[in-house]
Order: structure tokens, then C-alpha cells, then sequence
């Protein structure tokens, strides 16, 4: 079994232990009423994005969600969150320098053997969440599980949902698609991204990923015979049917939109492998993107 299978099949465990932990580390989060930005790079962006949408349709207060290269220093806010499983991506430590003394930061990470736990002023560690695997999985759906519960937007359904997603299984026909549209709504369309991406980097998938209302402005062009379109959540009226129309699949599920998550991370595991190739080394990438300076 790769690392990849075996840390995507860890999640409910390890979601459980981020939802205990959430109450521990309340006061290194995001209070009420701050203006936040969350921050991170990759994986850790599509988190941020799904986050931020939650914190604020929760009444929680502004929230902003930026690639850590792209960080809009002219803005003021009460708190940045940054979200980095290794600790050492430069653009995220570059940014924590660059706040220090200015604005109050909290990083979330899987390694405190890093430079991130002297570059902010918080450190939130989930290191039972850590990987082996350069791809992703359960590092950050722990995180999203951590910030949902301290939202209070975490459930035992959540955990159910997750042991359904790995043990049911997948829809059939997916292994041979040619093409994969990931569509959400609000906090998903954070997921979306993420699951494109993961399709990205485990399987070499030729995948995309919309707000699902967008979808109908010009995408679903590319809809036809052998194509798949995932919607995370609720769709919206009559969408389903158009996709179906143009020859492709309609793939949706009741499942907790982050249940349904681990089940992209299982069809990308199970397309690498189905195309000889490492879902645990993907081409190009490492652990951390790490800039040598000068």
C-alpha cells in the first residue's frame, strides 16, 4: 500500500483528535469578530479558501483567504492564518517575517521541528496528521476539521460520512474518464480546487474546477462522452441535467462535502496506480517548495 492509501484511510482518526484539540487551542485561533486573512500555498490555499468562506457565512467576521505570494500587505487585519503542513515553504515564511510585530499571526503545521514555529506568534501543531507522501490527503482535511470545529460547524456525521467514503466503493466508469470538472458552492468551492489539484499531482488527470454556478458561463462546453463533472454539495437547480445531457457523467453524493472529499483522493490514488505511477512521488514536486535566496 502506498503512503498515500494508508494516511487517506487514517482521516476520521485523525479528524476525530483535530475536533478534541480544536477546544485546547481555542485561544491561538480566530476570535469573534476579527477581520482574518488565512493564508497558504498549494493544498493549504484551497484550505484557506474553504475556511474563510465558513468563518464568514458563520458570522464570525471578515474573513480573506490569499496564495501567500499574493498577500495584499496594504490591508489591516486583526489576525493572519497560515496554513503550512511543512513548516518551510518559503512564501509562507517570508510573509510570517514580514507581519512580525505588526499583526498578530497563527501558523498551522504538521512538523514543530520547523522555522514556522519561531516565525509566528502561534503555533497550532498536528503532527499526528503529518505525511510521508508528497500528495496531500489527510494533513489538510485534519486542518479544516480543526477550524471547523472551532467554529462549531464539526460533527459526528462528519466522521461518519469520512468511514463511509473509504469503505463504499466508487462510482463506476471513473477510472476511464478523460477529463474531471470539480464544481462547489460557498466553503466547497475550496474543495473543488483541492480536488482538482489532487487529481493534478496523484494521476496526471486533465481536471478543472468552477464555482458551480459559473459552470454554465462557457465550461461545460468541454462536457461530453467520457468526461466527469463532481459537484461538492448542493447543485444548483437543473445543472445536473444539463451535464447529463451533454453525454457525461453527474457525479454528486449526501455525504459531508469533506467526506466526500476523501473520495477524489481515493480516485486519484486509484488512477495513479491504474497508469503505473507513484501516488506518493508525483513529477516535479517535493514536500516543500523552498526558494534559494539570492
Amino acid at each position: 500500500m502506498s503512503f498515500a492509501a494508508s494516511e487517506t484511510a487514517s482521516q476520521p482518526a485523525c479528524w476525530r483528535r483535530a475536533a478534541e484539540l480544536a477546544g485546547d487551542r481555542a485561544g491561538a485561533l480566530p476570535a469573534t469578530g476579527e477581520r482574518i486573512a488565512v493564508v497558504g500555498c498549494g493544498t493549504s490555499f484551497y484550505m484557506a479558501q474553504a475556511y474563510a468562506s465558513l468563518r464568514e457565512d458563520a458570522g464570525q467576521g471578515e474573513s480573506h483567504a490569499f496564495a501567500a505570494s499574493e498577500f495584499p500587505f496594504g490591508r489591516s487585519y486583526d489576525r493572519v492564518v497560515a496554513l503550512t503542513r511543512s513548516g518551510t515553504t518559503t512564501e509562507v515564511l517570508e510573509l510570517l517575517t514580514r507581519l512580525s510585530g505588526t499583526t498578530r499571526t497563527v501558523a498551522i503545521t504538521a512538523d514543530p521541528a520547523t522555522p514556522v514555529m519561531t516565525a509566528a506568534d502561534d503555533v497550532v501543531v498536528l503532527d499526528f496528521a503529518d505525511e510521508q507522501s508528497v500528495v496531500q490527503t489527510r494533513f489538510a482535511t485534519t486542518v479544516l476539521t480543526l477550524l471547523r470545529a472551532h467554529l462549531g460547524l464539526h460533527t459526528e456525521q462528519a466522521l461518519r460520512d469520512a468511514e463511509t467514503a473509504l469503505a463504499e466503493p466508487l462510482p463506476e466508469g471513473l477510472l476511464d474518464c478523460t477529463q474531471f470538472t470539480f464544481l462547489g458552492r460557498g466553503w466547497t468551492v475550496g474543495l473543488a480546487n483541492e480536488a482538482a489539484l489532487k487529481m493534478k499531482e496523484a494521476s496526471l488527470s486533465w481536471t478543472e474546477s468552477y464555482p458551480a454556478m459559473e459552470y454554465r458561463h462557457g465550461p461545460i462546453s468541454i462536457s461530453t462522452t467520457g468526461t466527469a463533472t463532481w459537484m461538492f454539495g448542493s447543485a444548483p437547480e437543473g445543472l445536473a441535467q444539463q451535464v447529463l445531457d451533454t453525454g457525461a457523467r453527474w457525479i454528486d453524493s449526501d455525504l459531508d462535502p469533506l467526506a466526500d472529499l476523501v473520495r477524489v483522493q481515493r480516485l486519484a490514488i486509484a488512477r495513479a496506480l491504474a497508469g503505473g505511477l507513484d501516488p506518493d512521488l508525483p513529477r516535479h514536486l517535493t514536500r516543500s517548495v523552498v526558494l534559494s535566496q539570492g
